[in-house]
């Protein structure tokens, strides 16, 4: 499947308070299966000229009725395409488990095909994109494995049946889409990278997490929080800190142009 073709901003990115002149726009990007309204309380914890805003990927939420997106190259290039607008302040991307590589790959198609430098990446709980490149471990999962996955995520939906059933079809294009993501093209971005990881995760490890040291060119620090694959939920508040921190020096200025923006290949061992 490769979905709708819109660029709506107003489809892809939820925000929930609109700011009026933000200094910096902070980009999430759910997990698989996962959803905007995971980082709905994350506004209240950013600093006020801070505006959040959550990737809707196709075939959840308001956007139940279209067809997810199983391949990453076009999921990324309609995000890409969907923050062309956005960019007249400075962008942070931050992404849980696929959506870290969901939003590694916006970044680089920022850069190259838009002189666009993010802020700031932020990836969490995934292996770096070179990784995947030469993973074969990932098996496809069947669908009572990706509901046990969904309901860790999302305890709602371990009591809801019916409610487990409507998201099947995106939870299975989004492990579908990480099952194919093999990239051939892996660049080195100039771009600060910090990874973050649940210190118990069971499905990625520090190594995995430090090998994104690999592509990032602007250096990479590595933070480790208490907790499992979704560490976030007992870590937000001192997760949304750090992130805060780090995001604090931003200034509300248009990013870095095709100057600032160069990119480098990573060569896969």
């Amino acid at each position: 499947m490769t979905g709708t073709t819109s660029a709506d901003p107003r489809l892809w990115l939820r925000r929930w308070h609109a700011l009026p002149a933000p200094r910096l726009r902070l980009v999430c990007f759910p997990h698989a299966g996962g959803a905007p309204s995971f980082y709905r309380g994350w506004q209240d914890r950013l600093p006020a000229d801070v505006e959040l805003s959550a990737v809707c990927y196709p075939g959840r939420q308001n956007r139940i009725n279209e067809p997810p997106i199983d391949r990453m190259e076009p999921l990324a290039d309609h995000v890409c395409r969907a923050l062309e607008s956005w960019t007249d302040r400075p962008l942070a991307l931050f992404g849980h488990s696929m959506g870290a590589v969901v939003a590694y790959e916006v970044a680089v198609r920022l850069v190259e095909h838009h002189g666009i430098r993010p802020a700031a990446l932020l990836v969490s709980a995934h292996a770096a994109p070179h990784l995947c490149a030469g993973d074969a471990r990932t098996a496809p999962l069947d669908d009572g494995e990706l509901a046990e996955l969904a309901a860790a995520g999302d305890p709602v939906l371990r009591c809801s049946p019916e409610l487990m059933d409507l998201v099947m079809p995106a939870l299975r294009a989004d492990h579908d889409l990480l099952h194919a993501y093999r990239p051939a093209h892996v660049p080195r971005i100039a771009v600060p990278i910090t990874g973050y990881l649940g210190a118990d995760d069971p499905r990625v490890d520090h190594e995995e997490m430090r090998a994104w040291n690999r592509v990032a060119d602007a250096g990479f620090e590595l933070r480790t929080f208490p907790g499992d694959h979704f560490y976030l939920a007992g870590a937000e508040e001192a997760l949304v800190a750090d992130i805060a921190d780090r995001l604090g020096a931003v200034r509300a200025a248009r990013p870095g142009g095709p100057s600032a923006a160069r990119v480098e290949e990573v060569h896969r061992s």
